[in-house]
């Protein structure tokens, strides 16, 4: 399965990849050398806790980079009036007569205890594309679904300012 995401995803990505190899990297080799250089490795904690520190580095390299490789893009733009990834979305339970508010986001940022709701997650596919006032199904498995009705949007714009319709 490729893990979705937009081109800003990526390039925070790319970012923290050569950081990790820019930085962190030399850090990680610094140490174990200066850690080999105190004598007996089979007793050196601090060496085996550098080559730990400096394996992990190297694992998170080789898992962003191939998160980078299998990645489907999607576009991060909608219509002003649409849900689209980065909105914050406001809807309504009718049948637990409760409002509910989070942001759409991209599978790899995806994080319900925060508020941040993936577009592939049950709800995120219903709401995906429509507008304030659109009642929609959201379809849990084969025997369970819910409605619920869209009652804001939030858009952050390109200028960092905030635009909200309401219902």
């Amino acid at each position: 399965m490729y893990d979705k995401m937009t081109k800003k995803d990526i390039a925070r990505m790319e970012e923290e990849i050569e950081y990790r190899k820019l930085v962190v990297r030399r850090q990680a080799l610094e140490a174990v050398k200066e850690a080999r250089a105190q004598g007996d490795l089979s007793e050196n904690f601090e060496y085996h806790a550098a080559k730990r520190d400096k394996n992990q580095n190297e694992s998170r390299i080789r898992y962003l980079e191939k998160m980078i490789k299998t990645a489907q893009i999607v576009e991060d733009r909608s219509r002003a009036d649409e849900v689209g990834l980065d909105n914050t979305v406001t809807v309504y339970f009718e049948e637990d007569d409760e409002t509910e508010t989070f942001k759409l986001v991209t599978t790899v940022r995806g994080n319900s205890l925060k508020g941040m709701i993936s577009i592939d997650s049950p709800i995120g596919k219903a709401v995906l594309g429509h507008k304030v006032g659109d009642r929609v199904t959201v379809k849990v498995n084969e025997d369970y679904s819910y409605e619920v009705v869209i009652r804001a949007i939030e858009n952050t714009v390109d200028d960092g300012t905030d635009q909200l319709r309401r219902f």
